[in-house]
Parts: C-alpha cells; sequence; structure tokens
C-alpha cells in the first residue's frame, strides 16, 4: 500500500532530482577517497605523516574540467548575452 503512495507519475521527477544529487554526492565521495592526496585510507599512509608532495596535490586540484573552463568566458549562453548586450544589432 506504501508503494501505491509514492510510485505515482507525479513523483518521478523528485525521484530523478534526487537520484542525480545522491549520484554526485557519491561520485564526489569516491574522487576523495580515490584521488586526494591529503586522505589516506591504508595504516601504513597514515603512519607516513604528512607528505610534501607539492606535484601531487597540484594534479588534483588542477583537474581536466578546470583546464577546460580556464579559457572559457563565463556565460551560459553567449551568443544570446551578445545579441542583447551590443548596441550594433
Amino acid at each position: 500500500m506504501a508503494a501505491n503512495r509514492w510510485l505515482k507519475p507525479e513523483v518521478y521527477p523528485l525521484f530523478a532530482a534526487v537520484g542525480v544529487a545522491v549520484g554526485i554526492c557519491g561520485m564526489q565521495l569516491v574522487r576523495n577517497i580515490t584521488t586526494n592526496p591529503e586522505v589516506r585510507v591504508t595504516k601504513q599512509n597514515r603512519a607516513a605523516g604528512i607528505l610534501e608532495n607539492f606535484a601531487e596535490g597540484e594534479k588534483y586540484s588542477q583537474h581536466s574540467l578546470r583546464k577546460y573552463v580556464r579559457g572559457k568566458q563565463p556565460q551560459v549562453m553567449p551568443s544570446v548575452n551578445n545579441f542583447f548586450s551590443d548596441p550594433s544589432n
């Protein structure tokens, strides 16, 4: 009976939005556990203490998405912005 209450077509977008949010959180958690140089899961790595490994930290912070966006203008729709802001049009 409870399944009939929640599995209505009106609730599908809510399930989709929550599913996407949980997926993004899960992806970020896995990324931090696997690639963050400050997170040490094994006992041997935790015993190492503070490491001065700047190359690994820079590799983590300057990931491919950040490198791709670095040269772009911060506009969502540049053609629409140029159309409405350019007085010659």
